[in-house]
This record gives C-alpha cells, structure tokens and sequence, in this order.
C-alpha cells in the first residue's frame, strides 16, 4: 500500500493528468514533496489564469486538465473561469488545498468552511473525503464524472497533512459515455427531417465538442438543410465557407423567431434552446415551425424552451439519424442556394472591407483573417466586435476556433495560452477591456515561449456595456471609458514582444511582424467605437 501522495500521482498518469496548471501556496506544500520529473507544474500568476488556461489545454487535447487552487481563496478567484468551464462543457478537474484536519475545528487561517458547497452549483460533483486514505478514489471519480456527457469541472478539497497518509489502492477502471437517442423518438425526428420542404439544422458547440463536424456535414448534405450557428456559442461547429452555412444566429428571441420562421422543420444539435442576452417577448419559433433538440445534458433538455428534446451524445445521435433517413433522404443543393431560398454565398459575397484611417475593427479583422497562418486557432474576446469577427473570418475546420459561450471575461488570454502551450498556433483576438481580467496569463506565455500572437482591439471602452445600453435608450453610461492604458508596456513587463498601431498605413507590416514573431507577441491596435446597439443586425448571409 502506496502513501496518498504516489498513489494520487498514480491516478493522474492513468488519466493524462500530468500537466498541472496552478498557482501554489502553504495548504499543497506536502503535495509538493519530491516532485516528481514526468508531472509539469504550469505556474499562472494568478488563479483564474490557471483555470483558463487549463481550459483551452483540454480543448486542445480533448482530454481532461488539472488545476491546482490555494484554499478558499484561490478558489475564489477561480470561480469565474469555473463558472465559463462549467457552462461550455470543459473537462477541468479542480483541486485545492485545505487546512490540516487536526486544526479544522478552530477556525484556521486559511481554512476552508464547507469547501465542497462553495464551488457548487458551477461544477458537475465537488467533494472533501471524509479519510485521508480516500483521497486517490476520490480522484478517480472526479476524472470520471469531468469526462462522462456532459462533460464539466469537478472539485475535490484536500487537506494539507492528507499527503502523508496511507492511501486505499485505486482500481483500474474504464467509463465509455457515448449514447444514443430512444429509437422511436429517433424515428420520429428522421420521419419530419425526411418530409421537411425547408429543413434547418441549428449547429451548437457540442458538435465540436463530440468530434461531430463530419456527421453534422453529412446531415446537412443529405438532407439539403440550411445550417446556423447557435446564438452565443463557444466553438464553431459547421464549416463556415460551405454553401449550406447561413450565418450566427443573434442572442434575441424576436431575431430567432424571425430566422427560424423561414423552415417547416428545424434541428437543434448540441447547444441550448436558446441562449439569450437580452430580452424580448414572443416565441422563440412559429407554431408552423416543428423544432428537435438533440443534446446529452438532461438539464439542458428539461429547460428548453421549445420543441421536442432527444438525450443522445452528438456524434451516435447525428450518425443514427443519418442512418434512419438513407441516402438522399432529402433535398439536394440547388444550384440557386439552399432550401430556404438564401443564394449560394460565392454569387453574393461582400467585398472586403478596407483599412482607412481611423483603424476600424471591420478591417482590421478583415486583414487579420486574410493573413492567418494555416492551421492556426483563433480564440476571440471582443464582446463588441464579435458580430464583425464571424462576417469577415470564416472558420472551417474542427476545434478551430474559441470563445467564451457564458460571458465572463478574462477567459479569452488564459484560453489561448493554454492551447497554445499544448503545441498550436494560436491567434487570440481580444478587446482592451477584455484583456485586463486575466491579463497576467501573459507571463506564462512569455516563460513558456508560447507560439501565441494577441491582437487587442483598442477603443478605450467597454464598448459591449455601452451598446447594450443603447438598445434601451441610455446613451452615456458611468464607468465605461477606459482611457491611459499603455499595452505594450504592460506586455513588455510580462516578457511579451510587444507593439502599438493607430494608422491603416503602419498596420499591415504591424501585424506582419507579430504573425511571424515565433513567441507571445502583443500588438494593440487604435480602433474606433461604434454607436451601434449590440445585436443590432442580424447575422446571416444577404
């Protein structure tokens, strides 16, 4: 029988878990106890930092990721990038350090006060075992609960003179989470797919999540459908340059119900039914729309605010439906367009926009896209710009692209740096305000010579507050301007390369140099506000 130490560490190696991303303190110092040299501790400056940029490790590997917290108050700060996790479906499995057990009753310094109940409800399972013995188990099943659908973070508190301790032995054990939807309901949604004269498929992160791009194309395809992105989603899930793609669908119901109104049958694959951001009364689709949801979230399914909900993983729901409805089940492309009567995007594509003086984000965004290096991902957090980004940048592969899919900022920096770490070429396009929440992630970049280049959009605002306020007629809003902050600076401080930009003319070769420099680089580039309500237009194809 091993010690809790080599026994826990035993556990991590069985599930990947040997990049840990962390920022320490006095309640994990027993942890740290012969380190042992095949485990890489990623120091993060910061704990939200930490969390995030384990996030974008585990969607760069698709497998789980460790994040070691400093008791109650690193779990703290943690718990906005928890919070992100938890909604976007990432596998991150939370530890943090807790007070020796023999000083629990008296109130420590540093103690935790019922640490399983402060995460919650923002993870999937969060536990303190009662025995220092039961801490690898307790391991073991927090791996198991994070990486079975619907994946999310998981918790486990452990106190500080645990370490030392005798451990249980761990059994060897394997959980295979993929399932499919109930037969005759699947024969229902392949039966109205097969008669739809104007079928849509709604395309959500899950997709991506499940490795599902080609069945989701298959689908499309046989089927003729038009295909959206979900409101607000956190990955791309549909190759955005196919002739099927229509657009983002926006955040505001009125503008759902207006799209969606279009098709006699639609199918909601692997995202909620529907985000919002703001309010506006009416049904989410027409009674003369028949809508399916396929998902593998029981909650997600329960509070859907219409249709019909099948439980399935995305990848077995998407493929047995393939398989109910043959080969030419559907409709065909048409040489005119879709099924929804929408032309084919090579007949009606807009002209780039240009670069003129003042820099606005339409073309900056428009170069950025034309000049990214094959192969790289792009992680954006530009509330204001986001409509903007997914007009000029099309994504077109799996696990392409990133956001945040439940808004709390800081994510966006974190995110990239942890993909960029697990050996992609990362481009992260952030906002000015954005960029502060986690801004600190940048010295690991610099530290572990990321291949990550940040593009800050500069309009010394948080223009995303301000254009939510101008849909409800407020038009200057307290606590919004952002002015005197110099970036290159701040970045040169962590050990980033770093430049600033504030002419059409000086911006191409800019950012020239910042693709090509081979570690972080931070370029912050002068763009202009808009007086534009957010969500103001609606995000389709003409």
């Amino acid at each position: 029988m091993g010690d809790v130490r080599s026994t826990f560490l035993d556990v991590c190696r069985r599930a990947g878990l040997t990049t840990w991303f962390g920022n320490p303190g006095s309640t994990e110092l027993r942890m740290f106890r012969d380190w042992p040299a095949d485990v890489d501790y990623v120091l993060a400056l910061q704990e939200a930092s930490a969390a995030g940029m384990a996030a974008g490790w585990s969607i760069a590997t698709g497998g789980p990721a460790l994040v070691s917290l400093h008791s109650a108050g690193g779990v703290g700060h943690a718990l906005g990038a928890i919070f992100n996790a938890y909604r976007d479906r990432i596998p991150l499995v939370v530890i943090a350090g807790q007070q020796t057990r023999a000083m629990l009753p008296t109130r420590p310094f540093l103690g935790a006060d019922e640490p399983a109940l402060f995460p919650r409800p923002y993870v999937k399972w969060s536990h303190q075992p009662e025995r220092a013995a039961a801490v690898p188990g307790a391991l073991a099943e927090a791996c198991r609960v994070a990486t079975t659908p619907p994946r999310g973070p998981v918790f486990l508190s452990i106190p500080e003179d645990d370490w030392d301790q005798e451990a249980d032995p761990v059994p060897v054990r394997t959980v295979h989470g993929g399932f499919g939807p109930e037969p005759d309901a699947l024969r229902e949604v392949a039966g109205a797919l097969r008669e739809a004269r104007r079928p849509a498929i709604v395309s959500g992160p899950g997709v991506d999540e499940d490795g599902a791009w080609a069945e989701t194309v298959a689908l499309a395809e046989t089927l003729g459908a038009a295909v959206w992105a979900a409101p607000m989603a956190s990955r791309a899930a549909f190759p955005e340059d196919h002739p099927l793609f229509r657009g983002h669908l926006s955040p505001v119901r009125t503008s759902i119900a207006e799209v969606l109104g279009r098709y006699d049958v639609v199918l909601v694959l692997g995202a909620p039914v529907f985000t919002c951001h703001v309010h506006t009364e009416g049904a989410f689709v027409p009674d003369r729309t028949r809508l399916f949801h396929l998902d593998c979230d029981p909650a997600a399914t329960a509070w859907a605010a219409a249709g019909t909900s099948l439980l399935s993983t995305i990848r077995v729901g998407a493929r047995a439906l393939l398989d109910e409805i043959g080969p030419g089940g559907g409709r065909l492309l048409s040489a005119a367009g879709g099924p929804d009567g929408v032309p084919d995007e090579k007949a009606t594509k807009r002209e780039a926009p240009h670069l003129n003086d003042p820099l606005a984000a339409a073309g900056v965004l428009s170069a950025l896209g034309a000049a990214m290096p094959d192969g790289a991902v792009l992680v954006e957090e530009a509330p204001s710009h986001k409509d903007t980004l997914h007009e000029v940048i099309p994504i077109t592969r799996p696990r392409g692209f990133v956001t945040t899919g439940s808004g709390a900022l800081g994510w966006g920096i974190p995110v990239a740096v942890g993909r960029a770490l697990a050996g992609e070429r990362v481009i992260c396009v952030t906002g000015d305000g954005s960029s502060l929440y986690s801004i600190q992630a940048l010295w690991t970049a610099a530290q572990r010579d990321a291949s990550l280049t940040v593009l800050i959009l500069n309009n010394q605002r948080y223009e995303a507050v301000s254009g939510l306020a101008r849909r409800i007629g407020i038009h200057s809003t307290p606590g919004t301007t952002l002015p005197g902050i110099d970036f290159p600076a701040i970045a040169q401080g962590f050990g980033c390369s770093s430049a600033r930009v504030t002419t059409a003319a000086a911006f191409p070769e800019a950012l020239d140099r910042a693709l090509r420099h081979p570690g972080p680089y931070v370029l912050d580039v002068a763009v202009t506000a808009t007086d534009r309500p957010l969500y103001e237009r609606l995000r389709h194809r003409p």
